[in-house]
């Protein structure tokens, strides 16, 4: 009974109040403090809120990260990172716990910046976004250049001077943006669709800035201006002002330069280098024609010393005389052909005329034909005394009556 007489005596506490004193000495206590650990357990709801648990080989202790400080990551928590957090203890007084609040992360051993440059990095490459198969060459001789930049700063005015020294003649639309701080991926984002939607589009499409440091270049390494680039219909050249470092935007440009400067040498030709070549094409056409005439000349040459080309009538005269001597061989011939032939038709004629009754009559012979029947009285036998006779003469004919018939004697 002493005992529990003594124990009410002293003050009783409920658990709120001691919760509460226990609240009031670790938030004073523990108001920012470092605190490196591995991350496990995490969990990030809709609400954009981080939970988890901040451990090492001997202990853990659980700790959140509100919306507005997370947003200012830039990689992604997940379980297994080692980080280094600060912030501050926070006692949970429904379940009687405390965590940590943290206000700011950052991973042990690699800046914040360069490990969620080589997260982001793996993830668009494995999307192809980095490919050398999607990249675009550039048009030899642009007319119209699109350049997503500050109209202020340094990149312009470089890439303006390089670009009137070397080529003439090109259309420059400078796209107004800000190229670092908040509100400049949005602004290099919509500088680079504008580009795209413009009649007539732009030849090429030029995004940069001039040099800076890593944080200042960050906006080239955002997400959203890689994939505006990535989906860009125009050629396009990364020109940030730098030489060491690599951003997102120079693997996923078609071409990456140094420098806007650099940019702008890519972009045009130079002209004296193009006035150089048109020269060196003359004069290799020059020498070409001019071999080219002297083997036409020469091979002319030839043909027209060959003698059908010194003296073409020689030919005509040639077959003209031919021809003549053909004329006076062929009337020759039929001459010799006429003779002989009116010598054979005289030699035929003769024999003809020789075997002509009226040759035979001219040398006093006469040709007897029985009236009645036409017929030439060759012999006495078919003669009777009374029959008509016609008797040929050669100069005329006479007609007589059989009076006697006489035979002669075998």
């Amino acid at each position: 009974m002493p005992a529990a007489a003594s124990s009410t005596n002293q003050q009783t506490l409920t658990v709120s109040q001691l919760t509460a004193q226990i609240k009031g000495l670790l938030e004073n206590q523990f108001t920012s403090v470092w605190v490196s650990g591995e991350i496990s357990n995490f969990t990030r709801p809709q609400s954009g809120h981080c939970y988890f648990t901040l451990k090492d080989d001997q202990s853990q202790i659980r700790a959140v990260m509100w919306r507005a400080a997370a947003a200012r990551l830039k990689f992604n928590l997940a379980d297994g990172l080692d980080v280094i957090c600060r912030g501050h203890l926070d006692v949970y007084a429904p379940r009687g716990s405390y965590q940590l609040v943290v206000d700011e992360l950052q991973p042990k051993g690699v800046g914040s910046l360069e490990l969620a440059l080589r997260k982001l990095r793996e993830k668009l490459a494995a999307e192809g976004l980095f490919d050398a198969s999607r990249k675009r060459t550039l048009p030899t001789f642009p007319k119209r250049v699109a350049f997503v930049t500050s109209p202020t700063g340094a990149a312009i005015h470089d890439f303006l001077q390089v670009l009137g020294r070397r080529w003439r003649g090109v259309d420059v639309l400078v796209i107004p943006a800000r190229v670092q701080g908040e509100g400049s991926v949005q602004e290099i984002v919509a500088g680079i669709k504008l580009a795209n939607r413009i009649l007539p589009r732009p030849d090429v499409l030029v995004v940069g800035r001039g040099g800076g440091s890593l944080e200042d270049l960050w906006s080239f390494n955002e997400e959203a201006v890689v994939r505006a680039i990535a989906a860009s219909r125009i050629p396009t050249v990364s020109a940030v002002g730098h030489e060491i470092d690599v951003t997102l935007a120079d693997l996923v440009a078609d071409v990456r330069a140094l420098t806007p400067s650099e940019a702008a040498e890519r972009v045009v030709p130079a002209a004296d280098e193009i006035s150089a070549r048109v020269r060196s094409y003359q004069q290799r056409l020059r020498h070409a024609a001019q071999r080219r005439v002297a083997w036409l000349r020469a091979r002319f040459d030839g043909i027209a010393s060959q003698r059908p080309f010194r003296r073409p009538f020689d030919l005509i005269h040639d077959r003209s005389r031919r021809l003549d001597e053909l004329a006076v061989h062929g009337q020759r011939s039929l001459r010799r052909l006429v003779q002989d032939r009116g010598s054979r038709l005289s030699l035929l004629a003769g024999k003809v005329e020789s075997l002509s009754p009226l040759a035979v009559l001219a040398r006093g012979y006469t040709i007897t034909q029985d009236v009645k029947t036409h017929q030439v009285v060759k012999s006495v036998e078919g003669v009777r005394v009374g029959d008509v006779m016609a008797t040929r003469f050669l100069d005329g004919e006479a007609l007589s009556r059989v009076e006697k018939i006489e035979l002669e004697s075998g």
